[in-house]
């Protein structure tokens, strides 16, 4: 399956400036298939290394760190003999040795000339560091994400639909009918199966929701197993009381995350930890309220101020044990949780792209749900789950700030109407 992150890592391989590169993100995302079909293509061979299968590493990284030393034992425990410049070194489930991340910064100052790809989760990066340091410059990072909507389609052989998409978000002229209304179903497929890889290549094989729906339920119970594994003895519960918290606060009308939704009396103090380390692991993403949208965004936040969502929409879906149906015709049983799901879709799009975003709520009766940069222009997103694109408060944003254009995401097809830059939701990928 295509996964953007390939053109990312070319340009990587390619830049003079290229340091050794942690590839993270949340479990099951495809890292370690993405690496390694990178270095199928691009390299004349590949090293390979799992950190978790086998214990001859965590024993050698002991011994030493420095590249003259590790190279010819690497060599010898993958049965490669590793060439500068043309094998393409991984260490998988690098988050297991803190001295293997060290060793990162001697491959970046000692050894430049060897290509380094180093793949591990974020809440290993985080928070397995006890003894050694990271690499703080020393190294390159990419984030790696669920698949997307447009990445979804190629999977599901759906090209032209794609390439269709993309030239009318272009051009901001309406889709036929008959390939806006192929499209909202594609869409609606996608919110059910998500973006993890398996899910994504068992329904284009079988389109069967049932084992989709057990695959994303194994998922989810490996998040919570490393929710134990790799967290402090007083946290865990707390994590878990904020991780199924979301699905309840997604449900509300003001999907503000709100302390007192996780537990009575929740406080800042008690919680604040467990949502970093949600975030950190990537399983949760969170975007933080501004109160003025003027550059740089980042200085204008209200850390109090916050929305949380899952990291894809598939996983959201199966964790609320939404029935498949209600989904794929949007029947009025999920009218409350529509408006969190499709927030939380538009989010994991945005994210995968590359975007930072923010909400912008100057005060307690006004939201517009999504502010990004785009192009050095701050750019204001309303999201609709139907087409009832009514929005005060992107019609006050769009009064006090005056953008160059504004986009409002819903199940309404192309089209350009007083400034606001109108964006059926599946085409979200393409912003």
């Amino acid at each position: 399956m295509y996964r953007k992150i390939y053109e990312r890592l070319k340009e990587w391989k390619n830049s003079k400036y290229r340091k050794p590169l942690i590839l993270q993100g949340p479990r099951q995302v495809g890292k370690t298939y993405s690496v390694l079909e990178f270095g199928r293509l691009e390299y004349e061979q590949v090293a390979y290394f799992n950190f978790q299968t086998d214990q001859k590493l965590l024993q050698t990284f002991e011994e030493s760190l420095h590249p003259d030393y590790l190279i010819p034992l690497l060599s010898r425990i993958a049965k490669v003999t590793i060439t500068k410049g043309q094998t393409l070194i991984v260490f998988d489930e690098v988050q297991l040795s803190e001295r293997a991340l060290t060793a990162l910064k001697y491959f970046c100052e000692a050894a430049p000339e060897y290509h380094v790809i180093a793949a591990g989760s974020l809440l290993g990066v985080a928070v397995n560091r006890e003894q050694f340091s990271f690499p703080v410059g020393k190294v390159d990072i990419l984030d790696m994400y669920p698949m997307d909507f447009g990445e979804f389609l190629l999977a599901m052989r759906e090209e032209e639909l794609r390439k269709e998409i993309a030239e009318h978000y272009a051009s901001d002229e309406p889709m036929p009918l008959v390939s806006h209304d192929a499209a909202m179903q594609m869409y609606r497929e996608y919110l059910v199966v998500g973006g993890m890889p398996e899910c994504v290549g068992k329904y284009a094989a079988t389109k069967d929701f049932v084992l989709i729906r057990q695959t994303q339920d194994e998922i989810l119970t490996g998040y919570m197993n490393d929710m134990s594994k790799y967290n402090k003895n007083t946290e865990i519960q707390k994590t878990r009381l904020v991780y199924n918290s979301i699905i309840v606060q997604l449900s509300r009308k003001n999907t503000r995350f709100q302390y007192k939704l996780v537990r009575k009396g929740g406080r800042a103090s008690e919680l604040e930890n467990a949502i970093e380390w949600l975030v950190l692991s990537g399983i949760v993403s969170r975007i933080y309220c501004i109160d003025r949208a003027w550059k740089p965004l980042e200085n204008y936040k209200n850390i109090d101020a916050f929305k949380i969502y899952m990291s894809d929409t598939g996983l959201l879906c199966a964790k609320q044990d939404v029935v498949p149906d209600d989904v794929l015709y949007m029947t009025s049983e999920l009218d409350e949780f529509k408006g969190g799901m499709t927030e939380n879709y538009v989010n994991c799009q945005l994210a995968a792209n590359g975007y930072r975003s923010y909400c912008w709520s100057p005060d307690s009766n006004t939201e517009v749900d999504f502010v990004i940069q785009k192009a050095g222009k701050i750019i204001p997103l309303e999201v609709k789950a139907g087409e009832n694109v009514g929005a005060r408060s992107l019609k006050k944003y769009m009064d006090m700030y005056t953008p160059e254009y504004a986009i409002r995401l819903s199940a309404k097809n192309f089209g350009f109407d007083d400034g606001k830059k109108s964006v059926p939701l599946y085409a979200t990928f393409c912003i």
